[in-house]
């Protein structure tokens, strides 16, 4: 990590350090605060701690948090929904901002209170011994931020590679376009040059929608984009000029997950998913108006993502949470067909993203409510021989796992070679697509945190020479692909949580979206290279929210296993089923046509804004 190039390593984040008077005055603020309070006794100190440390005390406003999370986590749901469980204005924010300052004030306190127990004569002040004691703190407060600085450079550092040098340099590539040698080859190069991803920044923002925004998608030549929201609503940008060609009703019952142009059809057809689990195509005219939208499958839950086959107007697949994998044909009556139902053992795993193989257009692969990459091929799929699956992926240290770790987001390379999984509570992991059943991870990349929302991934770069992701704390990151060294690190959304990333498929640049109402569009514009401000604290600030999430759900597990062993033995004779309780999985099971659901109207005429 150290030899490393400063301005490509994680560990030079540029982060402002506090003046040390500062530091100071706030420490005396802390300590002065804590004086005169009455010591807790031993009986109490039980009922005040909620951490398995023991001497770290935790508000209530962040137990009730806790509690949100996990009650969250147990929904059928992208908690991206009008509830606004995750929507954040203005006054949320600075009040959130305060929390955090008192619970990290609360928490420095606390750990002065307790060293001062442990010292002789502890529990009382003596004003004669309060300098040296406040002295002592400060010197174990700087001892405590140098272990965590070391703990964390070493587990960013674990995994990293030596970051190569630059394939694209601007003088010769402009010089040999100028007498035109290799000038086709001019903007491949340049979308991935490391040092434009560098200077990435904001150009502007897409204003149309009155929810958050969780899809993106452009078309075939990158002249339009398609936006999806929580308002129901589909807007088709011409993002040049920042401008809404059209807006039309996309006909779902709830939040648009997903809408995508299908390729070779001239940007006149419009697939789209929501979370009232229809899958609905949208015909567009060239006047630039919605003539309908039809509905041509339904799931039993939330259907997430859509993949496209690259050369085909008119077949694609669909993925659920009832585990269930659709192919459509619109050229067919009817046009689903379900190709599998995916399964661990007997049970079945809902599905939260689904991806096409651009070079093996038969292989698809899926990911969802466990730990497991599932590829399958779509001409040999057989349920009774290993549930159909030609192979699946699952980082090592992950496949005897008891955490609830599931998988966002997945997406092919570019030619079809790797694939790239995110985890929630856990990394982003790169996978070799053509390795054998089983095989581990190849990279694994750091820094970002995935928790509040089913999050996305991919990759940036005409070669996939990047790895994009949004993140909980409201920044995107990007990573070299072979080194997995953090490249890149810009502010998003300022509700908290960047879900899409939607590169362009032909310039450098992106479009980004959230749980804020608009599309915010970047390109590389800044007369420097980034210093990556402020990335050392954020991501400190990720890790240590995420392993206090881990310990507590650790203790939450503990918890029900006692709380269930005891009412089992308390109830030692079996009680009569109640009627209308059945196995969850008949729920899972889905039709295989959408004329067999009830799930909205079938036909909607739409009229453009």
């Amino acid at each position: 990590m150290a030899e490393a190039d400063s301005k490509s390593t994680v560990l030079n984040g540029g982060s402002e350090e506090k003046e040390p008077g500062e530091d100071q005055h706030n420490e005396e603020d802390a300590s002065g605060s804590k004086e005169g309070q009455t010591q807790p006794s031993s009986q109490d100190a039980p009922r005040e701690t909620g951490e398995a440390s023991g001497d770290k005390p935790m508000p209530d406003v962040e137990a009730e948090t806790v509690d949100n999370r996990d009650g969250e986590e147990e929904e059928d749901t992208d908690s991206m929904d009008g509830s606004g469980l995750y929507s954040l204005t203005e006054d949320g924010e600075r009040e959130s901002e305060g929390g955090r300052r008192e619970r990290a004030k609360d928490k420095d306190g606390g750990k002065r209170s307790a060293r001062k127990r442990n010292r002789p004569g502890g529990g009382t002040n003596h004003s004669t011994s309060s300098d040296e004691d406040d002295d002592e703190d400060e010197e174990e407060d700087q001892k405590d931020d140098e272990d965590d600085d070391e703990a964390m450079e070493a587990w960013l550092g674990a995994e990293l590679q030596d970051l190569r040098g630059p394939v694209w340099r601007a003088v010769p590539s402009l010089y040999s376009r100028e007498i035109g040698r290799d000038s086709h080859q001019f903007v491949r190069r340049v979308c991935g040059a490391r040092g434009l991803v560098q200077r990435l920044e904001l150009q502007g923002r897409l204003e149309k929608h009155t929810g958050c925004v969780n899809t993106l998608h452009f078309n075939p030549s990158g002249t339009r984009l398609a936006s999806g929201s929580d308002d129901l609503k589909v807007v088709i940008w011409d993002w040049a000029i920042r401008k809404a060609e059209l807006e039309f009703d996309s006909g779902h019952k709830s939040n648009v997950f997903q809408a995508k142009f299908l390729p070779h059809s001239g940007d006149s057809t419009l697939a789209m998913c929501a979370r009232d689990g229809q899958i609905r195509v949208a015909e567009l005219s060239a006047t630039q108006r919605c003539k309908n939208t039809k509905r041509v499958a339904q799931h039993k839950g939330a259907a997430h993502k859509l993949a496209l086959e690259p050369d085909s107007p008119c077949y694609f697949l669909s993925a659920g949470e009832d585990a269930v994998v659709f192919g459509i044909d619109l050229r067919l009556d009817r046009p689903a067909n379900k190709l599998v139902v995916v399964k661990e053992g007997d049970k079945k795993v809902g599905l939260y993203t689904i991806f096409v193989n651009p070079a093996k257009t038969h292989h698809f692969a899926v990911g969802g409510r466990d730990q497991y990459v599932r590829i399958y091929d779509q001409r040999k799929i057989n349920e009774n021989d290993n549930n159909g699956v030609l192979k699946k992926f699952c980082p090592s240290h992950l496949v005897s796992s008891e955490s609830k770790t599931n998988i966002t987001c997945l997406v092919y390379s570019h030619d079809g070679t790797e694939l790239l999984a995110s985890y929630n509570d856990e990394d982003i992991y790169l996978f070799d697509s053509n390795h054998s059943d089983g095989a581990d991870y190849r990279r694994r990349y750091k820094g970002h945190r995935n928790n509040a929302t089913v999050k996305g991934v991919n990759f940036y770069g005409p070669c996939s020479e990047f790895v994009v992701s949004g993140s909980d704390c409201g920044h995107i990151y990007l990573w070299d692909k072979y080194s997995a060294r953090i490249v890149q690190f810009m502010e998003g959304d300022r509700g908290g949580v960047v879900n899409c990333l939607e590169p362009h498929p032909h310039l450098p640049g992106m479009a980004t979206s959230g749980l804020d109402h608009d599309v915010k569009l970047w390109a590389p514009t800044a007369e420097s290279p980034t210093g990556l401000k402020g990335l050392k604290e954020v991501m400190k600030k990720n890790k240590r929210e995420r392993d206090e999430d881990s310990v507590r759900h650790g203790d939450q597990y503990d918890t029900q296993l006692l709380w269930f062993l005891m009412r089992h033995m308390r109830n030692r004779r079996p009680q009569r089923p109640r009627q209308g309780d059945a196995d969850t999985d008949d729920s899972w099971s889905s039709p295989d046509s959408s004329d067999e659901e009830e799930g909205g109207p079938d036909h909607v005429q739409c009229m453009s804004s």
